[in-house]
């Protein structure tokens, strides 16, 4: 049995791109028979550029919500907020002894995010992918469904739980996890700029659809 774990940020609604490239394909793995699916909002990662606390309660409800829309069944899929675990943040830190920072300083994302204030970007935002390992090995998940701009952080992921493994641990404790890619559509682009990802996080909402998108906007793209 493969034990499949993904997520999203509860920053901004879901768009075209997270449906086709992720919520589709969550579908799909949880109606096979021989996968155990964990789908979470991943609501502490969202605090590392800054949040409101009302309104990131609020847009978690309304990302799980979204999640079951999209036809994620819980009687299928444990469906949970990552907050409501302590145990996300404690093992985060036990990685964090074995986490290199010269592997975390090389994360695109993290170069991205930061841009040319990057000594001014918070630990948080630094240590992203060290929670995002966190994330997945607490579950021993055996496969992580990731897109092109994730793989990076599932290497790291990866990296990590080798190294615990061999260094503290000296036996197999952790899976270590393997990446699932699957689907046509893992990198939905940009309506305004083709070299880009489709993204929730973009100022403009004319950058992507949203699914939450009344049928008559269509006629603006």
């Amino acid at each position: 049995m493969k034990r499949i774990l993904s997520g999203m940020q509860p920053t901004n609604r879901l768009h075209l791109g997270n449906y086709l490239g992720a919520l589709k394909n969550w579908v799909t793995l949880q109606d096979e028979g021989q996968n155990q699916c964990l789908f979470c909002v991943v609501d502490l990662h969202a605090i590392t550029m800054g949040h409101d606390p009302a309104a990131l309660a609020q847009s978690t409800r309304e990302i799980a919500a979204a999640y079951i829309a999209a036809g994620v069944d819980p009687k299928k899929a444990i469906l949970f907020a990552q907050s409501t675990v302590p145990a996300h943040t404690q093992l985060c830190w036990l990685l964090s002894a074995v986490a290199q920072m010269g592997k975390l300083e090389r994360m695109t994302q993290f170069k991205e995010k930061s841009g040319k204030n990057r000594e001014r970007a918070s630990v948080g935002l630094f240590t992203y992918p060290v929670l995002m390992a966190a994330d997945i090995l607490l579950y021993q998940a055996t496969h992580v469904p990731v897109g092109e701009d994730q793989k990076q952080h599932l290497e790291l992921a990866r990296d990590i739980a080798i190294s615990f493994n061999q260094h503290l641990a000296k036996r197999d404790f952790f899976t270590v996890p393997e990446p699932y890619i699957m689907g046509v559509a893992t990198r939905v682009m940009s309506l305004r700029d083709g070299t880009s990802k489709m993204s929730k996080s973009a100022e403009s909402d004319m950058t992507r659809i949203n699914l939450t998108d009344a049928a008559d906007l269509s006629s603006c793209f």
